[in-house]
């Protein structure tokens, strides 16, 4: 018998080669499951005819009710005559468990080879069960969250026939006015990596051929975010530095997650539209990345390239996406029309045809379509999975760690539960609809929990409700949007006067859901329609104000940021919305989230961001006019990247080095002290942000390189590691080479960009 202080290490020895073992079986299971389908692939590749490949890269949009009659004539027609000869790969925006069983039929029983299409849909932020826009979930600096976020929507969009979502969009961008930022993680490229990553985790789960996972698309390949002016679809010009540095490693990490799926963008970049541009898919994905999966395009992207000026017509345009990489034209109706000729008259070789074709092939057999092309398409599943009780749950929990206290002086929040009359003021209180925010195409109209709804449920005060400014119902050609009225004032005594007897107002101001998103771009970022006017005379009876904002994007808030003394940044929650909002009002919930985008003082500091170079005259050194800045407001924001307060208060220790000279290679280690020192449990996010001072190429005067959260009782201390590496202390040259190098760093620690603990080490 061996001695008991023996024991242990054996078990922990037999334990650790078992779990080894098991980890090589299932790498070994994986390569030869890949083997086989690469073997599977050449086979089915050798049967098909030229256009039959070509079909394959081909992806239409829904076209017609197809549990219905076939279409007769028209365009209509055309498709379904391209679905019944296998000259469709994918269609988009088919979504029911009946209508994609349908259409699937019909690719795989009546088709001479029985190909089973991919069914792409833009699962944004939740399918039926809505969580925060993606803005707002980054607010939330939790990736275990984001990750859960991901894998209800893809439960729920695979359970109604979905296997292909065109999220995450993990485009990097310093312009509110940008209607799109609320479909990203914000203006840091660190952060957005982690968010990327978490989001394709979530998605594609471990195995991608189980039926509750659907396959991710990394969008948009790249630069969309820097679109000049923050007009959408706009020309965009940035140099290697910030093309290697902050727009490509978003797509990095999602691409290291195992995304199987690229969308190019609108963009040009270098005057290259990114469809047509090689040094993108060809040499940076596809080459030096090594990605397998396949590039589809945006919607019409390949025919827009005649628009550009790049191509003179789809022949053309054809020929230059097809080359440059674009694997699946979406909607352009070119290849489909364009290729097989091309490749008959000797202009596209074979061989870029058959790359594409493997590559789409590669994926559905990755998703399990071959074996069971009806795996997505189970009725029960898709009634019991769609807006589950553990689905509101989820996204309720996501929605609450969103939430960001921006302002909250004299401890107004969190509310009293008992003893006070509470007005709730603003239209966006009441509203069902806008909370649902923007690209929730599958959600249904007026399903959210409204923050009305949601404070009705504390019972202790009595709360009176008044819209005060009315909302105006239009439409466009694309959605219903909705725009605030600009000349009904005739609730506004009514909402003074309940102001007036109230001890504390909460007013819900901000953004309609459809006001921001694709084709939304604003010059003005403040309180659209009466709201400002609104809360100003508010502000004249009753100054005891809390502001929930409801917005997809930063806004420049600068006389509520003067004058209310609680904000709060609400977002466009989703689905449970409302009761989001009231656990953190009614102090249920202490909010934590952090701005994942600088809040600028006004439209003319745009774009602003925290990660900016130094300039050569940062400050005013020499006493005069002749530095950066402006002459009529501060150069800072007005509510900085990493902000978000607490009900309660943390007090870090002074941060420390395990020394101060480090070998390349060696991690350097920090540690501070965190302390509760409030009267709530709270969680705190510490930020580790560094500079290099001197490099070979001009470093940003901060860059985000670690977080962590850390929960802490009242009057307990925590002490938090952060590690750096070669990876965090390192950059990108203008030729995309990796470097990191000697020299001195500084080091930040804080609750915010703004707000740090410095120190420095030097690296040999």
């Amino acid at each position: 018998m061996l001695p008991k202080n023996k024991i242990t290490p054996l078990i922990i020895t037999i334990a650790t080669l078992c779990f080894a073992t098991t980890i090589g079986q299932a790498q070994e299971k994986t390569k030869l499951i890949k083997q086989d389908n690469e073997q599977k692939i050449t086979a089915l590749m050798a049967k098909m005819t030229l256009e039959e490949k070509v079909g394959q890269m081909n992806q239409y949009n829904g076209f017609w009710d197809v549990t219905g009659p076939a279409p007769k004539e028209g365009n209509a027609a055309i498709k379904y005559e391209h679905l019944r000869k296998g000259w469709i790969g994918s269609m988009l925006s088919v979504r029911g468990v009946k209508e994609v069983r349908a259409i699937q039929k019909i690719a795989v029983e009546e088709t001479r080879l029985g190909i089973p299409l991919i069914i792409g849909f833009d699962v944004i932020h939740g399918y039926k069960t809505l969580s925060p826009v993606p803005l707002a979930e980054a607010a939330s600096w939790d990736m275990d969250a984001i990750k859960h976020s991901a894998q209800v929507a893809a439960d729920e969009a695979s359970a109604s026939g979905i296997n292909w979502t065109f999220g995450p969009m993990v485009d990097i961008s310093r312009d509110a006015r940008w209607g799109r930022v609320m479909e990203g993680a914000g203006e840091d490229p660190y952060l957005g990596s982690k968010v990327a990553f978490a989001r394709v985790k979530g998605f594609q789960g471990d195995d991608l051929s189980l039926p509750n996972t659907i396959a991710a698309c990394a969008k948009h390949f790249a630069g969309y975010g820097f679109a000049e002016a923050g007009r959408d679809y706009n020309t965009v010009d940035v140099g290697n530095a910030t093309l290697y540095n902050t727009i490509l490693p978003p797509f990095k990490a999602a691409k290291d997650a195992g995304v199987r799926t690229f969308m190019n963008s609108f963009n040009i970049l270098n005057g290259v539209p990114a469809t047509g541009n090689s040094f993108l898919q060809r040499e940076i994905l596809k080459g030096k990345w090594g990605f397998t999966g396949f590039v589809v395009t945006d919607w019409a992207s390949i025919r827009e390239m005649i628009t550009w000026g790049y191509a003179k017509d789809g022949a053309e345009a054809s020929l230059k996406a097809v080359t440059a990489g674009a694997d699946m034209d979406m909607e352009s109706r070119l290849y489909v029309t364009e290729l097989v000729k091309l490749v008959n008259d000797g202009k596209v070789d074979v061989k870029l045809i058959d790359d594409a074709v493997r590559r789409i092939l590669r994926v559905k057999y990755e998703l399990g379509l071959f074996d069971d092309p009806y795996r997505y398409c189970n009725e029960k599943r898709e009634r019991t999975t769609i807006n589950s009780k553990a689905n509101h749950e989820a996204v309720l929990d996501v929605a609450r760690k969103s939430i960001v206290l921006l302002k909250n002086e004299n401890s107004l929040l969190p509310l009293k539960k008992s003893g006070q009359k509470i007005a709730l003021i603003g239209a966006l209180a009441a509203d069902k609809n806008s909370p649902l925010g923007s690209w929730r195409i599958a959600g249904d109209d007026n399903s959210a929990i409204s923050v009305l709804e949601g404070m009705q449920q504390y019972k202790g005060n009595v709360l009176t409700y008044e819209k005060g400014a009315h909302l105006t119902i239009g439409k466009t050609s694309f959605q219903q949007e909705l725009v605030f009225n600009t000349t009904d004032r005739s609730g506004f005594e009514a909402a003074k006067k309940a102001a007036k007897e109230a001890n504390v107002v909460v007013m819900v101001l901000g953004e309609h859901g459809f006001q921001s998103g694709e084709g939304r771009s604003r010059t003005n970022l403040d309180l659209p329609g009466l709201q400002q006017e609104l809360l100003e005379e508010i502000y004249k009876v009753n100054p005891n104000i809390v502001l929930v904002l409801n917005n997809g994007r930063p806004l420049a808030l600068p006389w509520a940021a003067a004058h209310i003394p609680a904000i709060v940044e609400a977002w466009h929650l989703g689905s449970e919305t409302g009761n989001a909002v009231a656990q953190v009002l009614y102090g249920d919930y202490n909010p934590s989230g952090k701005l994942p985008m600088s809040f600028p003082r006004n439209v003319g500091q745009i774009p602003i961001y925290y990660n900016q170079h130094s300039t050569g005259r940062p400050a005013d050194s020499d006493k005069n006019v002749f530095w950066s800045h402006y002459t009529d407001v501060e150069k800072t924001p007005q509510f900085a990247f990493g902000h978000g307060l607490s009900y309660t208060t943390f007090k870090y220790g002074i941060p420390k080095l395990n020394k101060t000279v480090y070998l390349k290679g060696e991690p350097v280690q920090i540690t501070v002290a965190i302390t509760n020192t409030g009267n709530f449990d709270g969680k705190e996010v510490a930020q580790l942000y560094i500079q290099d001072i001197s490099a070979s190429l001009s470093r940003p005067v901060k860059e985000l390189k670690g977080f962590e959260m850390v929960s802490l009782k009242k009057g307990e201390t925590k002490t938090v590691n952060f590690t750096l590496t070669d990876t965090e202390l390192g950059f990108y040259n203008n030729d995309g080479d990796f470097l990191t190098e000697p020299g001195i760093f500084k080091i930040f620690v804080g609750t915010a960009s703004d707000n740090v603990q410095e120190l420095q080490f030097e690296l040999k």
